[in-house]
């Protein structure tokens, strides 16, 4: 289990720890790696009074997972597992490493699908009716396997993770208000580190959104724009430390899910199979979209497309295949430009060793 999915497991398994029962009765973690999973179930469930055990999983495997998933009749599943972390760059500076960061992320995409796919292939075989909570580049791969009926409920961070640093600004001025962000997982690095600049310059669509290279921000019931406040700071490093944030904004989720709180009101990526980051509302297992009057759907859904290339994101056909962007190509074009050729769903595990390969070269 990787450095989100630690994070996480431990904050559920706290909840509530002063010696008062815990909310969430029984907590199953599943992965590969047997000790190290059975030791961080044995080190959750000492912190806290939750339940918690370890099931041995190859979550590659969907017959697995649908086996699990009968066998535990879970009441909601949370997806962090991919083939090949987001950090995994790290602070590299070789001209290699230089060309895949600069390419965009969505070029990692075929770490983050072959796991996602797997569960929501035994979601659908097992018939599992609960909410699927996504880790894995929600603001893309949901999009992805909405194509094929495989769409995870939501996501977590990115957008949710740029409310939640305004909603800190705000406190500390003392003037807290409900806060709505439209944000793609391109526009999180520039938010975090409060640095406008570094954002994506994105050329305007056909369908008109020269925009979409800046989050866009609602403070109020009344949904007044405050787009700037995206880039307040106080400004916080492009590390694996703002898991932290990722990790309280998947257990929030989790929590307004189980309805074991009141209803959320946040921004989160890829509500049922959308791309991008919305804001939503959060309920007893229901996910709603809570977008300003002022803006419809499918403008939502264009400009959240528009946002996609600032990650190298093209389009993604009917049958799920995706194609990257002109600049995407350029940057790979003299490392490894089999990593921008059109991505379809045959070729994830394929091209994820490809891409496993050339990160442990660069």
């Amino acid at each position: 289990m990787g450095d989100l999915g630690r994070r996480i497991a431990l904050a559920l398994a706290t909840l509530q720890s002063q010696g008062s029962p815990s909310p969430l009765g029984t907590l199953v973690l599943a992965g590969r790696h047997q000790a190290a999973g059975r030791e961080l179930a044995a080190l959750a469930a000492a912190c806290g009074t939750t339940d918690v055990r370890y099931e041995p999983l190859d979550a590659l495997d969907p017959d697995a997972v649908a086996a699990l998933l009968r066998r535990e009749q879970p009441a909601l599943i949370l997806q962090c597992a991919s083939l090949l972390s987001p950090w995994a760059l790290g602070a590299r500076s070789s001209s290699a490493a230089q060309a895949l960061a600069s390419a965009g992320f969505a070029l990692q995409l075929p770490a983050q699908l072959p796991i996602l796919h797997a569960i929501m292939s035994a979601v659908r075989s097992s018939e599992f009716a609960g909410p699927v909570v996504n880790c894995s580049y929600p603001d893309v791969t949901h999009q992805v396997l909405a194509r094929q009926g495989l769409a995870p409920t939501i996501g977590i961070g990115n957008a949710g993770m740029i409310a939640k640093v305004i909603e800190a600004g705000l406190r500390r001025a003392g003037t807290p208000e409900r806060v709505r962000v439209l944000a793609h997982h391109s526009h999180v690095t520039a938010a975090m580190t409060a640095a406008p600049a570094r954002a994506h310059v994105l050329a305007a669509t056909s369908a008109g959104h020269p925009g979409a290279a800046h989050p866009r921000v609602w403070l109020g019931e009344e949904a007044r724009a405050a787009d700037a406040l995206a880039y307040q700071g106080p400004a916080l490093a492009s590390s694996r430390e703002l898991n932290a944030l990722s990790c309280t904004h998947a257990v929030e989720l989790t929590l307004a899910l189980l309805g074991l709180g009141p209803a959320l009101l946040t921004s989160a990526p890829g509500p049922h199979g959308r791309p991008g980051g919305w804001p939503v509302r959060v309920a007893q297992g229901e996910v709603t979209l809570a977008l300003p009057q002022e803006l419809s759907q499918a403008e939502a859904t264009a400009w959240n497309q528009a946002a996609a290339a600032g990650d190298g994101l093209e389009r993604i056909d009917d049958d799920g295949t995706v194609h990257f962007t002109e600049a995407a190509r350029r940057a790979l074009a003299d490392h490894a430009p089999a990593l921008a050729a059109p991505l379809p769903p045959t070729r994830w595990r394929e091209r994820a060793e490809l891409l496993r390969q050339y990160v442990e070269a660069a």
